[in-house]
């Protein structure tokens, strides 16, 4: 049942395994979720791109303007970024889930885009150029099928309720980044499936994960002996000081580690001549942002490796409970005979268990180092979602067809190579 709250807010009655209802409340401004940060930071369950930093830093880049709000002063010598607002087509729309006396249990981090070709479609802050990972459903696994349920059921009805009693129009819902065994984003899906949505489900590009118990002996030890060699040498170099790995953790010291990063980045790919996300101004502002609003919350790992006093890579990383995500690097391609790419992953290894960390995940794309690594890929899912509508549904299977042509048309150019 739709019902409109004192505030303006559209609830919806669910159902508690004791009976009692959920309640949904639909957020369209980051200010007015700012005094939920820690109770999102609860349910983000420690995965750094799930957290209010990132997600909020992102929106301040990636969303429509809002109006502003009173934000946590720079450090002397930090610059102050360009505005890199997207347009006013994204509305922002965070689903929060309430339970009488535990208050907020769930979390569905949302922003509403329309598009010639998409319709309206809701889509996972964070998402896009920014490569965030295992992006999800934010809830504890006691509450994973109640908050699932009642996620489906608000957002069957609410497509279907005129806007001014609390409506939200939708023609797809994109659910991207996620984690194979993510059983509340499956548990939402699989609910509106059961309503009558249409839902595609694909495999997305895998996550590698190097795993790690122990000392740097201990993880050498399974190794081939080739293999061993090989970081035994990279090893030397550090214990001999001639490369050392720089741990930034002064504040005023992040955003220069970063712009190196960037200018690594964006030189490496001049010379490949290939574009990257590095080109763009949002993307570039957003990257510095979160840093800093990483490094706030604790969960920065930033390395410099040096030699002679000159970087020859920069590391970006973000702490969780068990794990070390390894997000950006950029390497020296001046000095790419002192292989700064292996320098730079045997520091992040270093660092990762000299800290205790069970894991190094250095994430999506399938790049040839990390296999050399021994990381192991674990599979990530994509799931589309049609709203109950005609034109919904229309657009849905032509996307689908549209999908399936470029798939055989990448197939037969594999096949003929």
């Amino acid at each position: 049942m739709l019902m409109a709250g004192q505030t303006g807010d559209v609830l919806l009655e669910g159902s508690l395994p004791a009976g009692r209802p959920l309640k949904i409340v639909p957020f369209a401004q980051l200010a007015a979720l700012r005094p939920w940060a820690e109770e999102w930071d609860r349910l983000a369950r420690g995965v750094p791109f799930r957290t209010w930093a990132w997600q909020s830093a992102w929106w301040r880049h990636y969303g429509a303007p809002e109006p502003p709000e009173k934000t946590q002063a720079r450090s002397a010598g930090e610059p102050q970024l360009a505005s890199t607002r997207s347009d006013s087509s994204a509305a922002l729309c965070v689903l929060g889930v309430f339970a009488p006396e535990a208050g907020l249990v769930g979390l569905l981090p949302l922003y509403r885009q329309k598009t010639w070709a998409r319709g309206r479609a809701l889509r996972f802050l964070a998402s896009g150029e920014v490569c965030s990972e295992y992006l999800s459903v934010l809830c504890e696994p006691e509450w994973e099928t109640a908050v699932a349920n009642a996620l489906a059921a608000w957002l069957a009805q609410a497509n279907e309720a005129r806007p001014d009693a609390g409506g939200l129009r939708w023609d797809t819902l994109e659910l991207v980044a996620v984690g194979e065994q993510d059983q509340a984003v499956a548990r939402l899906v699989a609910a509106l499936e059961s309503l009558g949505h249409a839902v595609h489900r694909r495999p997305g590009p895998p996550c590698w994960r190097i795993a790690l118990a122990g000392t740097w002996d201990d993880f050498l030890r399974p190794l081939s002996r080739n293999r061993r060699r090989k970081l035994r040498l990279l090893e030397r170099k550090f214990v001999e000081g001639r490369v050392q790995a720089v741990a930034i953790d002064r504040r005023e010291e992040i955003l220069p580690a970063i712009s190196c990063l960037i200018d690594f980045q964006r030189d490496r790919r001049r010379r490949l001549a290939q574009a990257t996300c590095f080109d763009s101004a949002r993307f570039v502002a957003f990257l510095h942002d979160a840093a800093i609003a990483m490094y706030d919350a604790r969960r920065l790992a930033l390395l410099v490796i040096e030699q002679g006093g000159s970087p020859l890579a920069v590391e970006l990383a973000f702490r969780g409970p068990d794990r070390l995500y390894a997000y950006q690097a950029g390497i020296n391609g001046m000095r790419l005979n002192e292989s700064p790419g292996h320098l730079g992953t045997y520091a992040m290894v270093r660092h990762a268990l000299e800290h205790g960390f069970e894991m190094l995940d250095l994430l999506r794309g399938d790049e040839p180092y990390k296999a050399d690594w021994e990381a192991r890929p674990h599979p990530t899912l994509e799931f589309r979602v049609a709203a109950c509508r005609p034109a919904a549904r229309l657009r849905h299977m032509l996307w689908r067809t549209a999908a399936a042509v470029k798939g055989w048309c990448r197939r037969r150019h594999s096949y003929a190579r």
